[in-house]
C-alpha cells in the first residue's frame, strides 16, 4: 500500500514535512515520491519523533492496512526507541505472529528502562533464541549493576551451546572489568581465543580495557600491542588503562605513538591525556594538548573542555582554568563541578562558591560532587554561616543521604570549629565508612578535643571498620598533643600488626609523636628505617629536634637532607633558621638567609618572623630590623618576632614604640606580643605602665593573662623592690605557680635581700621539685649575702646529704664555621692550654668589687672556687 501524505503542517519541529513523500494525481508528470510504513516507523525510530510515529499508526488502523511482522516490528522498534514501552507492549501483545526480532525488541526495551523482571520474563517465554538475545540480557544485567547474574547468564548460555560473537565477549568482559575479577577474566580470555576471537578487534580492545581495571596493565599492554589490527577504541583503551593505573607517563607515550600511526582522537582519548597531565601536574605539556585539541576542532566539545578545566584546575593554574570556563560554548553539570573542585583544592573558597551560586542559578542543578566542593569551600574559609545554608540546601535536595556529601558537610563543620554540629552530622548518618571516621576524628583533633578523638578511634575499631594511614595520622598527633606515650606506643604496635609500619605518611606521623614526647631515639630509629623519607618526613625529624633543643642534632639531620637531594620547603627553613637562633650559629644562619633569597621565600610571613627572630638571637639588631622592615606587614607573628627581640636585648623604648606601631596597623596583639611587651617595661622599670599593659590584655583584647604574663608581672614589681606585692601576686593567681615563677621571685630576693620571701619561694620550689639544685644554691646565695652562715652550712648538708650538685654550666662560640662548646672546668678543648693562660692574663686586669661573694666563695671551699674560675673561661669563651 502508498501512503499519502496526511500532515497540512509540520507536527514535529525535528521531523519536516518533505520527510513523508506524498502520492501525486495519477496524469502529472513529475515522478512519485512515496514512503511505506516501515520507511515512516524507522525515520521516526531514528529521530525519536513519537508524535508522528502515533499519527502514521493511527493512520494505518484507519485505512484497515494488514502490516506484516516486518511493518509490526517496525512499530514495536519505534515505541522502544521513544521510551513508549507501553504501546509497543499492547502491539506486541496483539500481533498474530511474532518472530525473534519481535521478542528481542521488547526485550531490549524493558532491560533499557531498567525493569529486568519484565526483561527476563520476555525472555524465558521466547520460543527461540538467538545470540542477540542473549546478548541484550546479559548487557541489561551489566547496566542495572548485577553483574553476577550477568556472569551466570553468560554461563547457561555456554552450557546450552548457543554460539558467541565479538559482542558476547565485549558485554561479560566489562563485567569482569568492573568486578576487578581478574581469575574469570582471565578464564573468558582463554574461552575467546578458543572460539578464534583473540585477532577481534572489538574483543581484543574489551580485554585490554579488562586487565587494565583489574590493575594488571602490563597484560593489558601486551595484548594491546599483540592486537593485529588497531582503531581508536583499541588506543583509547590501553591509554585510559594506563592512565587509571597512575602510569601517566605510559600514558603519553602511548598517545604520542597513536599519533605517529595515524589514528584519529577521539573525546576518550583526550580526557585521559589531560588526567595523566593533572596527575603529574605537568602543566606545559597540557597546554600543548589543549593547543593540539583546538587544532582537531575539539575546542566546542564540552567533554574535552571538561577534561581541559580539570587539568588546568589540578596544575594550580585556576585562572587558566576559569578563562576556559567562561570561554565554553555549552557548559555541563561536570564542568561546573570541574572548576569548584578546583577553587576549593586551591584554598581558594570564596571562587568555588561563587560559581556554585552560579550553577545553582543555572538550568543544571548541582549534584553530590557539587555540593561536597562547595562544603571544602566553606571549610577553607572558615565559612560557618554559607556552610550551615549549604546545610540547609542539602536537606531540600534529598542530597543528605548521599555519604560523599554527608562527609564533606562534617568536615566543614569540624574545621569551622563547630565539634558539636559535627558530631550531630556523625550520629545521623545512617551509613559510615572510613572517611567519615577520619572526618569526624580529625574534627576532634583539630578542636584540641583529645580524649574525644581517641575514643572515636576505638569506637571505629569496635564497627570493625579498619583504619587507614589518615586515621593513624589524626590519632598520633592527638596523642603528641596530650604527650600520651603509652598510648601512642600501643597504636604504633597495631600499626605494625596492620603492615603499614612502612607507610611514609605513618611513619611520619610516628616520629612527631616519639619527638614531642621526648622519645628522640625511638624517633630517629624510625626515620631512619623509612626507605624514602619525604619531605614530611624530614620536617618531623628536624622539628622534633628543635622542639626538644637539640639543635645541633636537627642541624645534622638537615645536612642529611640536602645530601640526600631534598629540596627543603618554607618549613624546613624555618625550622632550621630558629635551630640557628638557638644556638648562635649566625654563619649558618646567613647561608640559610641567602637560599632563602635565591628562592624568592623571603616573603613568606612564617620565614620572615623567623630571620628577625635569627637575627636578634644572635646579636644582630640592626639585620633584624632590617628583615622586620622587609617583611609582610600584616602579619602579627613578625611584629612579635620584633618585639620580642628589643625586649630580650633590653631595649625596652624601642620595644614598647614597635608595639604602638603595631596597634596603628590595626592587628591584634595575643599572648607572645604581651609577654615582650611586659618584659619591655620590666627592663626600663615602668611600672605603672606595665600594669596599665597587664590589666588591658582582659578589659581591651579579651586575652586571659597567663602564667607567662604573671611572671613578668613579678619581675616588674620585683625590680621596682616591691618583693611583698610580687608575693601577693603570685598567692593571688587563679592557677598555681610554677617552679620558674618561685625561681624569677627568688632571684628577686638574692637583689634585694629578702631572706622571709626568698625561704617562702626556695620552699614551693623544693614542694614541686625536692631535686632542684638551683633553689639550694639561690637560698644559700642570699644567706650568705645576710652573713647567715649557719643557714648556709645547713644548705651544703642538705645538698650533700640528697647528693645534690649544680649543674655545669655551658656556652658556645661559633669560629670560622665551626662551634666550641665549653662546660664548667672543661678541659677536653684541644686548645685548651691557650685558653686558660690568657685567661690567667684576663683575670689579673679584673676588679672584684662584691666581697661577700668572696668570702662565700672561700667558704666553699678550693674545689668551688676552681669551679669559678672555669665558668669565666667559658664568659670569656662567649
Amino acid at each position: 500500500m502508498r501512503l499519502f501524505c496526511f500532515f497540512s503542517s509540520p507536527l514535529y519541529k525535528t521531523l519536516p514535512l518533505s520527510t513523508f513523500c506524498t502520492v501525486v494525481v495519477p496524469n502529472q508528470t513529475t515522478p512519485t515520491r512515496w514512503k511505506t510504513f516501515s520507511h515512516i516507523f524507522q525515520q521516526c525510530s531514528e529521530q525519536r519523533a513519537l508524535n508522528p510515529g502515533k499519527q502514521a499508526h493511527a493512520r494505518m488502523l484507519v485505512t484497515g492496512f494488514q502490516p506484516t511482522v516486518f511493518v509490526t516490528n517496525c512499530l514495536i522498534q519505534m515505541y522502544v526507541k521513544c521510551n513508549s514501552l507501553e504501546y509497543a507492549f499492547h502491539v506486541f501483545d496483539r500481533m498474530c505472529q511474532r518472530d525473534i526480532f519481535s521478542w528481542n525488541t521488547m526485550v531490549f526495551g524493558y532491560v533499557g528502562c531498567g525493569n529486568m523482571g519484565i526483561a527476563k520474563s520476555l525472555f524465558d517465554s521466547m520460543p527461540e533464541r538467538d545470540v542477540v538475545s542473549w546478548n541484550t540480557l546479559i548487557s541489561g544485567y551489566l547496566q542495572n549493576g548485577d553483574y553476577c547474574e550477568a556472569i551466570d547468564v553468560f554461563v547457561k548460555m555456554q552450557k546450552m551451546g548457543m554460539v558467541f560473537d565479538r559482542t558476547t565477549f565485549a558485554v561479560v568482559l566489562k563485567a569482569c572489568s568492573v568486578m576487578e575479577d581478574i581469575d574469570l577474566g582471565v578464564q573468558i580470555h582463554g574461552n575467546a581465543v578458543r572460539r578464534g576471537f583473540d585477532n577481534d578487534v572489538v574483543t581484543g580492545s574489551a580485554l585490554v580495557d579488562m586487565y587494565a581495571k583489574c590493575k594488571k596493565l602490563d597484560y593489558s599492554i601486551l595484548v594491546f600491542r599483540e592486537m593485529p589490527e588497531k582503531n581508536w577504541v583499541s588506543w583509547s583503551a590501553v591509554i585510559a588503562g594506563c592512565v587509571q593505573n597512575d602510569q601517566f607517563i605510559k600514558g603519553l607515550e602511548l598517545f604520542k605513538k597513536m599519533q605517529m600511526a595515524g589514528v584519529g582522537v577521539s573525546q576518550s582519548i583526550y580526557a585521559s591525556v589531560f588526567r595523566s597531565c593533572a596527575g603529574l601536574s605537568a602543566f606545559k605539556v597540557g597546554t600543548q594538548l589543549h593547543g593540539h585539541a583546538l587544532k582537531a576542532n575539539f575546542g566546542s566539545d564540552v567533554i574535552v573542555g571538561t577534561a581541559t578545566l580539570d587539568m588546568y584546575a589540578k596544575c594550580n593554574s585556576m585562572p587558566d582554568a576559569r578563562k576556559l570556563f567562561n570561554s565554553l560554548p555549552n557548559r555541563s553539570l561536570q564542568s561546573y563541578n570541574a572548576i569548584i573542585v578546583g577553587y576549593a583544592r586551591s584554598d581558594q573558597g570564596f571562587g568555588a562558591l561563587e560559581l556554585f551560586q552560579l550553577l545553582h542559578k543555572s538550568c543544571h542543578g548541582f549534584d553530590e560532587i557539587s555540593l561536597s566542593g562547595a562544603f571544602s569551600a566553606c571549610a577553607v574559609i572558615k565559612g560557618l554561616l554559607e556552610g550551615i545554608q549549604l546545610h540547609g540546601l542539602a536537606v531540600k535536595s534529598s542530597l543528605m543521604s548521599n555519604i560523599c556529601v554527608a562527609n564533606a558537610m562534617l568536615d566543614m563543620y569540624g574545621k569551622c570549629g563547630a565539634l558539636f554540629e559535627a558530631c550531630c552530622v556523625f550520629d545521623e548518618m545512617g551509613r559510615r565508612d572510613a572517611v567519615s571516621w577520619n572526618a569526624i576524628i580529625a574534627a576532634h583533633e583539630q578542636n584540641e578535643n583529645k580524649e574525644g578523638t581517641l575514643s572515636l578511634f576505638l569506637l571505629m575499631l569496635r564497627s570493625r571498620m579498619e583504619p587507614d594511614d589518615f586515621t593513624y595520622g589524626s590519632v598520633l598527633k592527638a596523642c603528641a598533643g596530650q604527650q600520651a606515650l603509652n598510648c601512642g606506643m600501643e597504636i604504633h604496635n597495631r600499626i605494625i600488626k596492620s603492615g603499614m609500619g612502612l607507610d611514609v605518611f605513618v611513619a611520619s606521623a610516628l616520629v612527631d609523636m616519639y619527638c614531642k614526647c621526648g622519645m628522640m631515639e625511638e624517633a630517629e630509629k624510625i626515620h631512619d628505617r623509612t626507605e624514602e623519607p619525604t619531605m614530611v618526613s624530614w620536617n618531623a625529624i628536624i622539628s622534633g629536634f628543635s622542639l626538644q633543643k637539640q639543635s645541633e642534632s636537627a642541624q645534622r639531620f638537615f645536612s642529611q637532607m640536602l645530601e640526600r637531594g631534598v629540596n627543603p620547603d618554607n618549613f624546613t627553613y624555618a625550622t632550621v633558621l630558629d635551630t640557628c637562633a638557638n644556638l648562635a650559629t649566625i654563619g649558618l644562619g646567613k647561608q640559610i638567609h641567602t637560599q632563602i633569597i635565591k628562592l624568592e621565600l623571603q616573603s613568606d610571613a612564617y620565614i620572615a618572623s623567623t630571620l628577625v627572630d635569627m637575627y636578634s638571637k644572635c646579636g644582630i639588631m640592626q639585620d633584624s630590623h632590617l628583615m622586620f622592615m622587609k617583611a609582610p606587614r600584616g602579619d602579627p607573628v613578625t611584629w612579635n618576632a620584633m618585639i620580642c627581640g628589643y625586649a630580650y636585648h633590653g631595649l625596652g623604648e624601642e620595644a614598647l614604640t614597635t608595639f604602638e606601631n603595631m596597634q596603628l596597623e590595626n592587628l591584634k596583639p595575643n599572648h607572645s606580643t604581651f609577654v615582650s611587651v611586659l618584659r619591655a617595661c620590666g627592663h626600663i622599670g615602668l611600672i605603672e605602665k606595665g600594669l596599665r599593659y597587664f590589666h588591658a590584655m582582659l578589659s581591651d583584647y579579651g586575652l586571659d593573662p597567663q602564667l607567662e604574663h604573671y611572671s613578668c608581672m613579678v619581675d616588674i614589681l620585683g625590680r621596682s623592690g616591691k618583693v611583698n606585692e610580687a608575693l601577693n601576686l603570685i598567692q593571688e593567681m587563679p592557677f598555681e605557680a610554677d617552679d620558674i615563677i618561685w625561681r624569677n621571685l627568688l632571684g628577686i630576693c638574692m637583689i634585694h635581700g629578702n631572706v622571709e620571701v626568698a625561704e617562702k619561694a626556695a620552699n614551693s620550689i623544693l614542694q614541686l621539685d625536692p631535686q632542684d639544685s638551683s633553689a639550694y644554691i639561690l637560698l644559700s646565695n642570699i644567706y650568705a649575702d645576710a652573713r647567715m652562715w649557719g643557714e648556709v652550712s645547713e644548705m651544703r648538708k642538705i645538698m650533700k646529704y640528697n647528693k645534690l650538685r649544680k649543674e655545669p654550666g655551658c656556652s658556645w662560640i661559633e669560629v670560622k664555621d665551626e662551634v666550641h662548646t665549653f662546660l664548667v672546668g672543661d678541659k677536653a678543648h684541644p686548645r685548651c692550654k691557650e685558653i686558660y693562660e690568657k685567661l690567667h692574663v684576663l683575670i689579673g686586669e679584673m676588679k672584684w668589687d662584691d666581697v661577700p661573694d668572696i668570702d662565700f666563695v672561700l667558704d666553699e671551699g678550693t674545689e668551688e672556687l676552681k669551679e669559678q674560675e672555669d665558668l669565666s673561661s667559658c664568659m670569656y669563651v662567649m
